[in-house]
């Protein structure tokens, strides 16, 4: 009993050396190109763009959050915070640099970026005139920044 595939007559089907199809799995001859997104040095500058505008909106969100907290709590919680968000800005300026080295120096994101953070607290505790709590705040004013891209880009 032989069993025949149907296949369409403009269809790439393997023969024998008589002239007969061949039966099995037919792998592709190609792979598709990835999206140009993705690829080379297009990838790289849209990185590079995310990185801007990453730090244009966390710089936008201090310049408003900055004024209500100097409103609502005073001038040293908005100093705090100032510094807060100043940290980071800086956080986030190392943490692409780390990135952007992936595959070309590195092979792992750096730990320097960890040290804002840990130095933010440690200043905020040790100067009297800042307050840790809204330095904290002021610091993870990057991460609404990272939701609002998040958002655009979906």
């Amino acid at each position: 009993m032989a069993v025949v595939l149907a296949t369409p007559p403009d269809a790439d089907v393997p023969t024998s050396a008589a002239g007969e199809q061949v039966e099995g799995d037919r792998m592709p001859t190609s792979l598709p190109a990835p999206p140009p997104s993705v690829s080379g040095e297009n990838g790289m500058v849209d990185f590079h763009r995310l990185r801007r505008r990453l730090l244009v909106a966390t710089t936008a969100a201090a310049s408003i959050a900055v004024p209500v907290v100097a409103l609502t709590l005073g001038l040293s919680a908005a100093l705090s915070a100032l510094l807060g968000a100043l940290c980071g800005l800086l956080y986030l300026v190392l943490l692409s640099r780390s990135v952007s080295r992936l595959g070309v120096s590195s092979k792992s994101v750096g730990k320097v970026q960890l040290l804002v953070p840990i130095v933010l607290v440690l200043t905020a505790t040790k100067v009297p005139q800042l307050h840790v709590l809204p330095a904290l705040l002021g610091f993870l004013l990057y991460k609404p920044a990272l939701l609002v891209q998040a958002l655009l880009d979906a």
